[in-house]
């Protein structure tokens, strides 16, 4: 009986242990892992409503395509020249040809309409709480705030030499691009060089940045926390030292870091941001 109990008790902690895991998932999903298959999990009704589409259409191919291997081995068996010696001569059966052009338009009529949907619905909000520019740079961002005063900061990521323990090579930066969460978030990305991407997964976020152009979209952060991304457009020598880190902080504390930033990007230097692209550059070499 109380080995009994004792066993009932170490299933239960096995239990409570990998529910643990799986509510503390959001916590630690913000960046990629090791034989990670699917998407990370979504922080934004825009990645929402990706991942949904996705589902979608995958499991919109994944019948066409059992439904066509399936014909196919059918077609091999019933009309092997076994069993079919001679085989018949009709070239037309207008029903079937009806068919076959009919039912592929439906299908992609159905996928369309909620990519479509869905194209507009990440392309811009209506009712923006802040605007964000995005400006990329070989190789670094630049972020600013023209809702808060206008001040900006350079955003660079930290050499593999200087990385401290909580930090993620090749993803954490000096200066994160800092938002309230719950709050609709416009974005305006450019560029002041080639084209970059500005791409950060688990919130539904990509937008190319043009030399010449001003393109727009939103991001809603679902909560606090730390969401990494990276430019995914080739854009040069050192196009790996673009990540980007998003911090989503509560309003009020959004508000305080706005107070000190001000302050603190009043006078920008952009020497630092020099120096980091140097320390980059002789990494590489």
């Amino acid at each position: 009986m109380e080995h009994g109990m004792q066993r009932r008790q170490r299933l239960r902690a096995a239990f409570s242990g990998i529910a643990g895991l799986l509510l503390a998932a959001p916590a630690w999903a913000q960046t990629p892992h090791n034989w990670q298959l699917g998407f990370q999990p979504a922080h934004s009704p825009v990645q929402e409503g990706i991942e949904g589409l996705h589902a979608m259409i995958l499991w919109l191919i994944t019948v066409i395509t059992i439904f066509v291997a399936c014909l196919l081995l059918y077609v091999v068996w019933r009309y092997h020249r076994g069993r079919n010696p001679h085989p018949s001569r009709v070239s037309h059966h207008t029903a079937l040809e009806v068919a076959w052009t009919l039912v592929p338009v439906l299908i992609l009529v159905a996928i369309a309409i909620p990519s479509f949907r869905m194209i507009y619905y990440e392309d811009r909000t209506e009712q923006a709480d802040l605007t964000i520019k995005v400006t990329g740079h070989q190789w670094n961002w630049e972020y600013n705030y023209p809702d808060n005063g206008g001040f900006s900061f350079i955003s660079n990521m930290i050499p593999d030499a200087e990385i401290k323990d909580g930090e993620i090579r090749r993803l954490s930066v000096d200066n994160r691009l800092v938002l309230p969460a719950g709050k609709n978030i416009r974005i305006l990305t450019t560029s002041t060089d080639v084209i970059h991407s500005f791409f950060i997964p688990s919130l539904g976020v990509q937008r190319y940045a043009i030399p010449g152009r001003t393109i727009e979209t939103w991001v809603r952060v679902d909560g606090p926390g730390v969401y990494y991304g990276e430019c995914n457009q080739i854009c040069g020598t050192n196009h790996y030292a673009m990540p980007i880190a998003v911090e989503a902080m509560s309003e009020a504390d959004f508000a305080k870091w706005v107070e000190q930033a001000k302050t603190k990007y009043a006078n920008r230097d952009d020497q630092p941001a020099e120096r980091k692209l140097a320390a980059v550059a002789d990494q590489q070499r």
